[in-house]
């Protein structure tokens, strides 16, 4: 059975429902590798300035990329509901719409990035050779935005043709060129941190190529590209569905870019440094919970269409097992592998490294609890419930984490900082636990 492909139609054990997931998981990885690599690279060759100012600028390029997630997550919750309803031609069509929308899209975001960059660098206290570094990686960063969300807005839906290996193998071969043109660019040529976000972009540009090449000729492929349909309610309802993930991203953006001012005022340039490797870290861990969600998003979708109500419950109850099982491990692992972990990217500085393993070891008690958080959410952007999904992912980040954030290093100083996360998630854990809870009967999942 193992080499049998599964569809989106299928009845779901743990093991299946695992392999399902799976490339989806590793796709999210290798994504966070991205930052990552760019991060290690920067870190080891540029100093830690360079990594500085990559942390300052990234959540701006983050915010402005997750559109592609808003249309791919959205998009494909509703293009797999139009299949479980048995109308594929209208799937394609509506696939094809919301391709063309989101990369229209990127290329105005990618104006608007370029002209709010700078004075947003001045506005976190980047001066002097800071900020020089900071628009240098940005610049190019924000030209490649384009490829950036189609590369993001893609994944979704190489799950809902039923292709996932697919999206995997190109994920896979963007990461790899990544990390060889780092090598490249930053150790060899010594391109420092321009070198980095040029890596970067041409591993986007690869990965959105690859993925329009596959649309465009794929005879086997579920979806296909075709004339688009002029259903703007469906582009609406797609915004809608996927207004969860646009919110999770953003906010978090928004939450880093209050991270990086609390720890420029509390330890300088230290201090986000540090920050920025336990967000590298925090990348890795979490991407198993976001592509766990995107895995299996399409899946509830379809038998949510299809009005299978059994399946719909097999499937939620085997996840919430998956997710805290997950979640206990991730937490054992981080508090084993903090050590050298840290020491990879700033072993260099022994004072940096103690206050990075520090705020580490206390921010990853958060394992515990944020994978209910994020599937939650995704959940609920999988039966087609956009406003429950976007109400979780806005408290959940926007909302508490920026409470916790400003408020706590008051009292507790920097440790308040790495602690903000802890009680952030405990807070949506509760607000997502009565949403399923009060759910469950109009929706038949439990």
């Amino acid at each position: 059975m193992s080499g049998v492909a599964i569809k989106l139609s299928d009845h779901f054990t743990y093991g299946r429902l695992v392999r399902f997931a799976l490339p989806s998981i590793a796709m999210m990885i290798f994504i966070s590798i991205y930052s990552v690599v760019d991060g290690l690279f920067v870190s080891n060759f540029a100093g830690k300035e360079a990594l500085a100012a990559v942390n300052l600028v990234f959540p701006l390029v983050m915010a402005l990329g997750s559109v592609g997630f808003m249309f791919g997550t959205g998009g494909a919750a509703l293009v797999a509901k139009t299949m479980g309803e048995g109308d594929q031609v209208r799937a394609n069509r509506l696939f094809s719409l919301i391709a063309v929308a989101g990369t229209a899209l990127g290329i105005v975001l990618a104006g608007v990035g370029a002209g709010i960059l700078g004075p947003l660098l001045e506005a976190l206290g980047a001066q002097g050779t800071l900020k020089d570094q900071g628009l240098a990686y940005g610049f190019i960063l924000l030209a490649a935005l384009p490829f950036s969300i189609m590369q993001n807005m893609f994944q979704s839906f190489f799950i809902a043709a039923e292709r996932p290996k697919v999206g995997l193998a190109v994920t896979i071969a963007a990461g790899v060129a990544n990390i060889v043109l780092d090598y490249l660019f930053i150790a060899v040529l010594g391109w420092g941190i321009a070198g980095a976000a040029l890596a970067t972009a041409l591993g986007q540009a690869l990965a959105a190529v690859a993925a329009v090449a596959f649309f465009a000729s794929s005879k086997t492929s579920r979806l296909r590209f075709a004339r688009p349909t002029a259903d703007f309610r469906a582009l609406g309802k797609t915004c809608v569905n996927g207004s969860s993930e646009l919110m999770t991203e953003v906010a978090a953006s928004v939450v880093s870019m209050l991270y990086n001012y609390q720890l420029m005022m509390i330890a300088g340039a230290d201090g986000v440094a540090a920050y920025g490797v336990i967000m590298y870290v925090n990348f890795i861990f979490t991407a198993v919970f976001f592509g766990f969600s995107m895995g299996t998003g399409p899946v509830v979708s379809y038998h949510y269409g299809a009005q299978h109500k059994e399946e719909l419950k097999g499937l939620f109850k085997k996840s919430m097992v998956l997710v805290g099982g997950t979640g206990a491990a991730m937490f054992a692992a981080s508090q084993l592998l903090a050590g050298p972990l840290v020491g990879v990217f700033v072993g260099y500085d022994p004072e940096l490294a103690a206050m990075t393993l520090h705020g580490f070891r206390i921010y990853a008690v958060a394992f515990l609890v944020c994978g209910f958080n994020i599937y939650g959410s995704a959940f609920f952007t999988a039966l087609n419930n956009g406003k429950v999904s976007a109400l979780i992912s806005f408290m959940r980040t926007l909302v508490f984490e920026t409470s916790t954030v400003m408020l706590l290093p008051i009292v507790w100083g920097i440790d308040g900082v790495w602690s903000a996360i802890i009680v952030a998630e405990a807070c949506a854990l509760v607000l997502t636990t009565a949403f399923l809870v009060g759910l469950r009967k109009p929706y038949g999942y439990a």
